[in-house]
């Protein structure tokens, strides 16, 4: 149910509205930082959609399907940051793909084309989750269109990221942007409490330091100092590393992508800028330009009235 999770109440709200309208998009992309929990808000979608007992069409939570739907089963070999094939969770009709290597590559596309066009094998409908969508590079994602162009009735792609201008223009366009707000520092106190092996006094510290992101807090990468005469709290020893892949503007360092971008100083601001081309602006504006205004095709409708 969308009331067990943390935060974003504009989202639940809106997602919700879709499903009871049926009118849930195809193609749906989760934009925000990192851990703030999109990944469980997608799961939270396909747990709603192959629920068997749903409740004001959420999911129940405690049926077949959804204990199913929320166990993904990562590979657990040596080689696993090679995977390449789609990680399914116990239901055979939920299933996540992640970027070997750091880059996802054209046979996980094709891999999800081919999956999305069959028919549900147990539920009513077939969710695809592509984790760190930014890592797709112009192959990949082109390999990627068809299925987003075109995807079948029966199964929806939710692409999840914290660098949406990472992406080409034309996966943008195709995708139902949801943007997902940092955690408020209460939310996250809330939620570190129900830790008993957390006290209060450091979930306090650690949520007003986490910067919005519950993950962070979780996993401790907030430090806090048990020295009275010493500072509140302490930042990891990587503290200028803000979890990017992207280096610095002043590092060596190369990137997992260049997509030949102009990169540029602005003289009077000092500001390093990134120009990606296609002059792509992320903000919504409610509608799809590539429907035309005749077509009379529910899936692809003006959103707007759900945020």
């Amino acid at each position: 149910m969308f009331d067990e999770l943390t935060g974003n109440s504009r989202v639940k709200a809106a997602l919700k509205r879709m499903l009871v309208t049926d009118r849930l998009p195809g193609a749906m992309l989760f934009t925000g930082e990192e851990g703030i929990g999109k990944k469980r808000f997608a799961l939270e979608v396909a747990r709603a959609l192959n629920c068997r007992t749903p409740k004001d069409h959420e999911a129940c939570g405690v049926c077949s399907s959804c204990v199913r739907i929320a166990k993904l089963n990562y590979p657990q070999r040596e080689d696993a940051d090679e995977w390449t094939q789609i990680i399914w969770t116990d239901h055979p009709d939920v299933g996540l793909v992640v970027a070997p290597k750091r880059v996802l590559r054209v046979e996980q596309m094709r891999q999800i084309e081919k999956e999305a066009n069959f028919r549900p094998f147990e539920g009513k409908a077939r969710v695809f989750l592509i984790d760190e969508a930014d890592k797709l590079n112009d192959n990949s994602a082109n390999a990627l269109l068809k299925v987003l162009e075109e995807p079948p009735k029966t199964s929806h792609l939710i692409l999840i990221t914290a660098r949406p201008a990472m992406l080409l223009p034309t996966i943008l366009s195709r995708c139902q942007m949801i943007r997902f707000s940092p955690l408020t520092p209460d939310e996250i106190e809330t939620h570190l409490g129900k830790h008993d092996s957390i006290d209060k006094k450091t979930a306090r510290l650690r949520a007003r330091a986490a910067g919005g992101s519950l993950g962070r807090a979780l996993a401790g990468e907030v430090r806090v100092s048990k020295d009275e005469s010493g500072p509140a709290l302490e930042l990891p020893d990587d503290e200028g590393d803000s979890g990017s892949d992207i280096p610095s503007p002043d590092s060596d360092e190369e990137g997992d992508f260049d997509r030949n971008a102009d990169v540029h100083e602005d003289e009077d601001e000092g500001e390093v800028e990134e120009d990606y081309g296609g002059g792509y602006s992320n903000d919504y504006d409610g509608e799809f330009p590539w429907v035309d205004d005749d077509d009379d095709y529910d899936q692809y409708g003006d959103y707007s009235e759900y945020f």
